[in-house]
């Protein structure tokens, strides 16, 4: 019978990008994962920084390309996400590359004025303020208008948010805002329109109403968000023209309009047959906006876009051991883990997400279809399928077996409540951060140590 590597390298071709075996283990990156289990045991979730700094050179170079190619006469502004992440290890790394950053609550903003404080980033930086806001989040966008940050542009989510900018806001030029356009939701969706955003029909009454004689604001920013996220769907294109040509209208009557932030949605690799050409679509983008714009006869915008889960998702991964084997019937083997997908992959529980799954060792072992099962005592904690067949496989051996998934670096780390209570009570795992150091060498650092039971009873509040 086949060893685990020959059925792998049969079924999707392997060994791919990022991922060799050495001596019948897995490599990640160069990383060798067996020698991290060995150093820090698992359950273990890794971040390996310098992929997050590859990722927004890869984009940074395509629309530049793009841009090039199509003759575009705008510019593009990279902005990440920051919900995708937090952390302030991904954030320094991300911002290591001239980019800029788009926000969706209010904690986000004393985070980047304790960056400036530190130096990581200049007062000049644009920072996108999306979101729903509170009126504390509203009142440290005008705070930190207030104290020079003059290149925050909070998006107006309702007509009703202008209201307290209008009565605090007081600067020597006028503040830059921009509107979210409400987007159609995707055909299968319970929802016709999103809830976030102003209304498509209103956008330009609201401009001329509220705004258009006000010497205060300008309306420099129109942006939208497509719920599928950018793919090549009939789908997609249609949305696209839609808000681009709504862009061609609003630009006609304010002539401080220059830029369209096309939010994010860029997909990252959670599937080793994943196949997304990001040169194509990158392309496409730039050029249907400038055809759609020359039909307008309006000037190119600048693009900027919101990369979340692309900037950060294939940066990090988590390990776990094997703890016991059972064979429930004739047909069901199950591999039971020690550690969870609830608490410690949630998307994979939530909303079925796939990433890509491996063994860390074993691979001239034969295979065998199996199920995987999380620790906590809740029926949903298990994981049964890859994304590119209905069946997990494992190599077959009573040898302790370690196993990965990659590529889970975009919130999993905060949906699963860094540090907090867990279902089942299960510890928050050790978290290591990887960094490159300037001769290649790794440089390890423990961000994070298991919870121990002291910490998790203090919370409940059975000890001081």
């Amino acid at each position: 019978m086949q060893s685990y590597q020959e059925f792998l390298d049969l079924s999707v071709g392997f060994p791919q990008d990022g991922f060799e075996i050495i001596d019948d283990e897995l490599y990640f990156q160069d990383l060798n994962l067996m020698e991290m289990i060995e150093t820090y045991g698992t359950p273990l979730r890794f971040t390996y920084l310098p992929l997050v700094s590859k990722k927004i050179q890869q984009a940074k170079l395509l629309f530049q390309q793009a841009i090039i190619k199509n003759n575009y006469r705008g510019t593009y502004k990279y902005c990440y996400c920051t919900k995708s992440s937090h952390f302030k290890h991904i954030v320094e790394e991300a911002l290591k590359n001239d980019i800029h950053l788009e926000t969706s609550s209010a904690f986000d903003m004393p985070m980047i004025d304790a960056l400036e404080k530190k130096g990581v980033v200049s007062k000049d930086i644009t920072v996108i303020c999306n979101g729903f806001k509170t009126f504390q989040y509203k009142q440290y966008i005008i705070d930190m208008l207030h104290d020079g940050f003059k290149n925050i542009i909070p998006v107006l989510d309702n007509k009703e948010e202008f209201n307290l900018y209008d009565d605090e806001i007081e600067m020597d030029t006028p503040c830059n805002l921009g509107i979210r356009i409400a987007a159609e939701e995707q055909p299968d969706s319970q929802f016709y329109t999103s809830r976030l955003g102003v209304r498509m029909e209103d956008v330009i009454d609201f401009y001329h109403n509220k705004i258009e004689d006000n010497p205060n604001f300008h309306v420099k920013l129109l942006h939208f968000f497509i719920n599928s996220g950018i793919s090549d769907t009939p789908y997609y294109w249609n949305e696209l023209e839609k808000y681009v040509t709504l862009y061609c209208k609003l630009k006609k009557v304010n002539p401080h309009l220059d830029t369209l932030d096309i939010g994010g949605g860029m997909p990252f690799k959670d599937s080793l047959v994943f196949d997304f050409d990001y040169e194509y679509m990158i392309n496409e983008i730039v050029s249907r906006i400038k055809e759609i714009c020359a039909e307008h006869d309006t000037m190119e915008p600048d693009i900027i876009t919101e990369f979340g889960k692309y900037t950060v998702a294939e940066a990090s991964g988590i390990l776990y051991k094997v703890l016991g084997r059972k064979q429930q019937n004739d047909r069901e083997r199950w591999l039971m883990l020690d550690g969870s997908f609830i608490t410690n992959l949630p998307d994979v529980w939530a909303l079925n997400q796939k990433y890509i799954l491996l063994p860390v060792n074993n691979w001239d072992s034969e295979y065998e279809r199996v199920n995987l099962g999380g620790i906590t005592c809740d029926g949903q904690d298990y994981y049964n399928q890859e994304a590119h067949m209905n069946s997990v496989f494992m190599p077959k051996t009573r040898k302790v077996q370690y196993l990965g998934f990659f590529n889970t670096g975009a919130y999993q780390e905060v949906l699963s409540g860094y540090g907090g209570i867990h279902h089942c009570l299960l510890p928050s795992p050790k978290h290591v951060i990887i960094r490159r150091n300037r001769d290649e060498t790794f440089n390890f650092e423990v961000f994070g140590e298991e919870q121990n039971s002291k910490q998790v009873l203090k919370i409940l509040g059975y000890t001081t």
